[in-house]
C-alpha cells in the first residue's frame, strides 16, 4: 500500500467549517489513556470517548467509538459485526496507513484520511444522550467538541456512515451468530 500524507488538524477544522459543523477546540498536554484524559479535562462538558481500532483475520477494519466508561466485550462484538475469527487491535503501522494517526490519537475524525473506505465506523448509541461529543482532532494534545449530529454529518460527508450500536445493552446470545 502507498503511504498517505495524513491530514493535519487544521485541515480537519477547515473540513468541519466547510460542512458548517460547529466545533470548539481545547488544547491540553498530550494524553494517551482514558485515565490521563480524565485527570486533565476538568469539567469539559459532553460525552468523553475511547476509540478502538480493530481488525479481524480477513483484514476487515473497524473504528469503534464508545463512551469512555463502557466495557467492550470483543467476543460479543465480533459476533455482532460478523468478524472473521477473532477481533484484535490493529498495529500502529496499520493505524497510520488507514487513519493517519498514531496510537493515543485514535479518533473518528481519522476517517478524513481513509479515502478508500477501509474502516467501518461503529458509534455507541450512548453518545446521543449528550449535547457534545469530545474526541481528539487527529492528535492527542487537543480535544474537539461537536454535537453528536455534527459528528454523524462529518462521517457521512467522508463516506463513512456509521453503524450505531447500543453498548449499554447486552448483546443477545444469538446475535450475530
Amino acid at each position: 500500500m502507498d503511504s498517505i500524507t495524513p491530514k493535519t488538524y487544521e485541515e480537519l477544522f477547515a473540513r468541519l467549517s466547510d460542512l458548517a459543523i460547529a466545533y470548539e477546540n481545547h488544547e491540553h498536554p498530550p494524553v494517551f489513556t482514558v485515565a490521563e484524559s480524565q485527570n486533565l479535562r476538568g469539567s469539559l462538558p459532553g460525552a468523553h470517548v475511547k476509540n478502538l481500532f480493530l481488525r479481524d483475520k480477513k483484514k476487515s477494519i473497524w473504528l469503534v467509538t464508545v463512551l469512555e466508561d463502557r466495557e467492550v466485550d470483543l467476543k460479543a462484538l465480533r459476533k455482532r459485526l460478523g468478524a472473521a475469527k477473532t477481533l484484535s487491535f490493529g498495529s500502529p503501522e496499520l493505524l497510520m496507513e488507514v487513519l493517519g494517526v498514531e496510537p493515543g490519537a485514535v479518533t473518528p475524525y481519522g476517517v478524513i484520511n481513509d479515502s478508500t473506505g477501509r474502516a467501518t465506523v461503529i458509534l455507541d448509541q450512548g453518545l446521543f444522550d449528550h449535547s457534545l461529543v469530545n474526541a481528539h482532532p487527529l492528535r492527542n494534545d487537543m480535544t474537539v467538541a461537536v454535537a453528536p449530529n455534527g459528528l454523524i454529518d462529518f462521517l457521512e460527508a467522508q463516506n463513512h456512515a456509521p453503524e450505531i450500536i447500543d453498548f449499554g445493552a447486552p448483546l443477545l446470545p444469538d446475535e450475530g451468530a
